[in-house]
Parts: structure tokens; C-alpha cells; sequence
């Protein structure tokens, strides 16, 4: 079940992350604003990564 959750962690965090970068890029930012939210979302993205594989930031809990 720990392994479900993960994965579902995961695959929703990346779909949010997927969903602001394209907002970004359709939103239409001048050049340097745009590279820093890309660059920051992107940021966020790995950090919350390695969090979640290093077991520091605590994942969906489905209760039964």
C-alpha cells in the first residue's frame, strides 16, 4: 500500500508541475520572467523528488 501511495504522490505532483509550466509557457511572460518561473517550478519539482525518495516529505496516506 506504501508503494501505491508513492506512486500516486508522484505521478500528482508531477501533473500539477506539467500543468504550471504549461500555464507558464501559454501565459506568455517576457523573456527573463519566464526562464526564472520555468526554472523554479522545475526547482520545486526535483526538491519535492528527493524528498519523497529520501522519506522526508510524507506522501498521501490512504486510510481503510
Amino acid at each position: 500500500m506504501d508503494l501505491i501511495s508513492l506512486l500516486i504522490g508522484i505521478i500528482l505532483v508531477g501533473l500539477i508541475c506539467y500543468v504550471l509550466w504549461w500555464l507558464i509557457e501559454k501565459i506568455g511572460l517576457p523573456e527573463p520572467f519566464n526562464k526564472i518561473a520555468v526554472v523554479l517550478v522545475a526547482l520545486i519539482a526535483v526538491v519535492y523528488l528527493l524528498g519523497v525518495l529520501g522519506g522526508m516529505v510524507p506522501v498521501f496516506q490512504f486510510r481503510r
